[in-house]
């Protein structure tokens, strides 16, 4: 089935005034999507990411880990511009330690915005694309959910449970020509990874095959082939230069 024009179509991106967040809304801004910008605390830079694009588009807060709260911010995005036809879930935090010492409120909060967070998303957004018989929904992972990764049990579990659920996901939603996929992305300069030791990310970079981290602009571009691509689903995109092979 082709993709239908994007004329009227919604997308709900979280994240959105993260970097990766902010390129994802600018791709789907030139593909002519009214656009739905979620945020939890960046509301200033929300603003700024809606102010560079050229179409529709309105702010929603919400903490994702709670489920009345997505499920009015989904709410709200249809009262203000419709039903949502393709959400990406870029919105992530990351709270490091070694297990044996982390704080439990800490491991379970990571958890709870990454994997139920995505959770909530996909089920609040869900039913307007099994209506509406098409719908792309891209969950955005790490290698680390695919590799594991010292002291970062938490991120890790909650990468790799996204996952899990983006395939079963894909399963169920493939009679509705809606697709569900993941994307990868390697180490790019966001503010998750400026917390991330120079010794650490100096090490990261030297598995990928560039010898550079990534930016935001040169994964958001995976987005047009998840968009388009009719066929896949159930798939991880990785576009992290080469990192989850070496």
């Amino acid at each position: 089935m082709a993709t239908p024009g994007t004329d009227g179509r919604v997308a709900l991106v979280t994240g959105a005034s993260g970097a990766l967040g902010a390129a994802v809304a600018r791709v789907l801004d030139h593909r002519g999507y009214r656009l739905a910008l979620h945020y939890t605390n960046g509301e200033d830079q929300a603003r700024k990411v809606a102010a560079k694009l050229s179409g529709p588009s309105t702010l929603v807060r919400a903490d994702v880990a709670d489920w009345a709260a997505t499920r009015d911010m989904v709410d709200r995005v249809r009262a203000e511009l419709g039903g949502i036809s393709v959400l990406v879930n870029t919105g992530a935090i990351r709270r490091d330690g070694l297990m044996a010492t982390q704080s439990v409120d800490d491991w379970t909060r990571t958890v709870a915005v990454n994997l139920i967070g995505t959770f909530h998303t996909c089920r609040a957004a869900l039913p307007d694309m099994l209506r509406g018989r098409w719908g792309r929904i891209i969950n955005v992972v790490s290698p680390a959910g695919l590799l594991g990764s010292r002291g970062q049990t938490a991120y890790s579990a909650s990468k790799a449970g996204v996952l899990g659920m983006t395939r079963s996901l894909a399963l169920e939603c493939g009679r509705f020509n809606v697709t569900v996929n993941a994307l990868s992305p390697g180490l790019m300069a966001t503010a998750l990874t400026e917390e991330v030791p120079a010794e650490v990310r100096a090490t990261l970079v030297a598995r990928t095959a560039f010898g550079r981290m990534g930016t935001p602009d040169e994964v958001a571009r995976g987005i047009e082939l998840l968009l388009d691509a009719d066929y896949m689903t159930g798939q991880v995109l990785s576009i992290d230069g080469g990192m989850s092979i070496s």
